[in-house]
């Protein structure tokens, strides 16, 4: 049987630009890509070189927020695996973000985060 990696996400932003610098700063992601895209937004791909997050922002006034975890075809998170998750956990709260639910569970231990968009973010570490 033949496996599938996932290779990317594409969330909406309110500015693909700003979101793609705070990933990038947070992460030490690179921008792999930027430009035009559908409905006359824009986008970033910000990740490394196997995987990335789109951040697509549109031209349009919309900032409709649907509901939370039981809207059906919402996105609930996005994670992200780190070797040094007490560093990364400093890093976020410096950078002005509150991490909050932290666990220590089998296999690895996380925490999570919201963007400036209320992305949650969940950082997970194996080691």
């Amino acid at each position: 049987m033949t496996s599938a990696k996932l290779e990317h996400v594409n969330v909406t932003v309110s500015d693909s630009r700003t979101s793609a610098k705070l990933y990038c700063e947070l992460f030490g992601w690179k921008v792999r890509w930027h430009g035009e895209a559908i409905n006359g937004g824009y986008t970033y791909h910000v990740g490394t070189d196997d995987q990335y997050v789109a951040l697509y922002s549109s031209t349009k006034e919309s900032k409709e927020k649907p509901g939370g975890y039981e809207m059906v075809g919402r996105l609930n998170h996005i994670a992200v695996v780190v070797d040094d998750i007490d560093a990364m956990d400093e890093r976020i709260k410096a950078a002005g973000y509150k991490t909050f639910n932290h666990g220590d569970y089998e296999p690895g231990r996380r925490f999570y985060f919201y963007d400036d968009d209320d992305i949650e973010i969940e950082v997970v570490s194996y080691l």
